[in-house]
């Protein structure tokens, strides 16, 4: 790439997108660029007083009339042009700016600090050797993969099949031809947890040509990462939903692991959705989507092609059995689920127990006037953790546990429920012979933390892992016999039309982490065995469930049957955000928007400011999230003298 100021001179006009947040700076800009500039570049540009970086969209524009284009100030760096084309077209689909798009494909390159190991080395679980054979089922699902990529029009397959059915390996041989083809691969997972484990099997069979990326990896290690990539040193990339954005040429095969994970959506602008960006860059690539899971989101089901893998290899699925903890004393351990840890504590072994909720207690309740100690700045109430103190999960508000009840002063005070750090120590008390390790939130933020306890619990004969919902996702571990849902009523209950699948999935995942080489047994304690999702994951009936929820769906008018656009407005006051979105309904009526509006309505208050929402469903997300944003733009004034701020997000995960 050609340097400002050099010989060939300053003779082309280029349109930038400068990267700055400012809605109303979201547009292109002309600069004069040097000859040999590229789509792609990312250069450094004055817009007005501000210094700022941008990324060039277009070169050998006209000029605009009545401007003297300014030249650009240097060339900083380059991406693929593919990716600008993938930025432009997710800031038009999910609401937000071009430079806020941008920035996910060009971030930046912070300056080197010397030699470092690798992320994927240091990372690593140990991989499997390749197996003699593929299955039948595996061979055919190959064999249509490496047929797409033969292709090179972009293909989209949903492979799904039973937990321990070898959906990897299909993965791995794909990847395999891809590379033989002179083609990369990206892999994503939806949480960093799955990393360690993904890492170590690719690396296992392709060596250092794997890169890692995750928003783990400190600023030097991720610039490090994405210079193999872009050079062409690393031809597979492994990471959450931001590896999607990798600065890979010639990608061939993406890889969406536990596609039916919310995790791929991200909760803050842009908030895409990275199953959805990877359908776009493998169309734009004439690359192969292969969607993987055992258990499928309703809308890939309905919508892509299926590739089954009937079978788990090795071993049957274990039997799943309901406790109902309506005839039980103990929680949260039941009396059949401590004889089965006693079982494994006498014979050896290893268990799972998933308990979705953190800390010790989910709430303190006065048993004298049955007020629950909030959270002053959000409507939740405070989690009581290890440390003697009462969290809040949303705004990080603590404060120490009151002797008495603030509102009438009594003493008797109760821990209602319970969470992963009650279960940790109740285990320790009724199962000493056992050694326990802990996966939630609290102690995975440490870098290296997740690949710690996991191979701490691999490594143990007889052992517990607990933990919350990352515990079920997609870890291959050996002689797990136990695998149990300490309360599986906690989704149930959520006012969300998703409540049911998550629960189902939740189990069912869970379920299939248990007797892969073994006979296994799973325990799922529920005041609701009779609910849906519980009957269907019983008998590990995926199909059954599907068919039921999709029915539903048609006839609610719920994704993939109509797309929801969520739009959310915050304020100081309680009955502003009510008001304007009220105002933006009637907007959007007025204007004939095809689209049900569901709304608004109040929602939970976060971290001291009120909400409310307005929920459309309509078959034009593109269209409706396009035109309110255009009302919301031009009320932007009032809005912000109101202090009131709004979120638009299309293909919302929770309402």
């Amino acid at each position: 790439m050609a340097e400002a100021g050099d010989s060939l001179g300053r003779v082309l006009l280029a349109s930038v997108y400068p990267l700055v947040s400012t809605r109303a700076l979201a547009r292109p800009f002309t600069y004069e660029v040097p000859s040999g500039t590229v789509k792609g570049a990312v250069v450094a540009v004055r817009l007005g007083r501000r210094a700022t970086r941008g990324v060039v969209a277009d070169v050998g524009v006209e000029p605009p009339e009545g401007i003297e284009p300014a030249p650009i100030e240097r060339l900083v760096g380059e991406i693929p042009p593919l990716l600008v084309d993938l930025a432009l077209w997710l800031a038009d689909y999910y609401g937000s700016t071009p430079a806020r798009a941008l920035e996910l494909v060009a971030p930046v390159r912070r300056a080197p600090r010397g030699e470092r190991p690798s992320p994927g080395a240091r990372d690593a679980l140990p991989g499997e050797p390749q197996p003699a054979s593929l299955t039948a089922e595996q061979a055919s699902a190959l064999e249509r993969i490496v047929a797409a990529l033969d292709v090179g029009v972009g293909d989209h397959v949903l492979l799904h099949g039973p937990t321990g059915s070898g959906k990897t390996e299909v993965y791995l041989q794909a990847c395999a031809a891809a590379l033989d083809r002179g083609l990369g691969t990206i892999v994503l997972v939806p949480e960093i947890a799955l990393a360690p484990q993904t890492v170590g099997r690719f690396r296992q069979r392709f060596g250092d040509r794997v890169a890692v990326l995750h928003s783990s990896l400190g600023d030097a290690e991720r610039r490090d990462e994405r210079d193999r990539i872009a050079s062409g040193e690393a031809r597979i990339v492994v990471g959450a939903r931001s590896a999607i954005f990798a600065p890979m040429r010639g990608v061939g095969l993406i890889v969406v692991d536990e596609e039916h994970d919310t995790a791929y959506k991200q909760d803050s602008d842009p908030r895409y959705d990275a199953r959805t960006v990877a359908a776009k860059r493998a169309a734009l690539e004439g690359a192969v989507a292969v969607y993987g899971s055992a258990t499928p989101r309703p809308e890939s089901w309905a919508r892509l092609d299926r590739v089954a893998l009937g079978m788990r290899i090795g071993a049957p699925l274990p039997r799943v059995t309901l406790v109902d903890l309506r005839r039980e004393a103990g929680y949260p351990l039941s009396a059949p689920l401590l004889g089965a840890l006693g079982e494994l504590a006498d014979g050896g072994g290893r268990a799972i127990l998933l308990l979705n909720r953190r800390g010790v207690a989910p709430a303190i309740h006065c048993r004298a006037c049955g007020l629950t100690r909030r959270c002053g700045r959000c409507d939740v109430s405070l989690t009581l953790h290890s440390d003697g103190a009462l969290h809040c999960h949303h705004c990080g508000h603590v404060e120490p546990v009151p002797r008495s009840c603030p509102a009438c002063g009594s003493v008797d005070l109760a821990r209602i429920g319970a969470g992963t750090q009650r279960l940790v120590t109740e285990l320790e008390r009724r199962v000493p012979e056992l050694e326990l390790h802990r996966l939630d939130a609290d102690v995975t933020a440490r870098p290296g933390a997740v690949r710690e306890i996991l191979a701490g619990f691999m490594g143990a004969d007889r052992a517990v892992l607990v933990g919350t919902q990352m515990v079920a996702k997609g870890h291959h571990i050996s002689g797990v016999s136990l695998a149990a849902v300490v309360d599986a009523d906690t989704g149930l209950s959520l006012p969300d039309f998703r409540s049911e699948e998550r629960t189902f999935q939740l189990v069912t995942q869970l379920a299939g982490r248990s007797g892969r080489d073994a006979p296994g047994r799973v325990l799922v304690q529920t005041f609701q065995p009779d609910a849906t999702p519980l009957r269907h994951a019983v008998n590990h009936d995926v199909e059954g469930f599907l068919a039921g929820e999709l029915e539903r769906r048609e006839v609610l008018g719920y994704p993939p049957f109509r797309n929801l656009v969520s739009i959310l407005v915050s304020g100081p006051e309680p009955g502003e955000p009510l008001a304007a979105l009220r105002e933006l309904r009637e907007r959007l009526e007025d204007a004939r928007v095809e689209a049900e509006l569901l709304g608004p309505a109040s929602v939970l208050r976060l971290r001291g400011r009120h909400r409310a929402q307005l929920v459309a469903k309509t078959t034009r997300p593109r269209t409706l999230a396009r035109h309110a944003s255009a009302l919301l733009a031009a009320a932007s004034r009032p809005m912000r003298r109101d202090g009131l701020t709004v979120v638009v997000d299309v293909d919302p995960q929770s309402l």
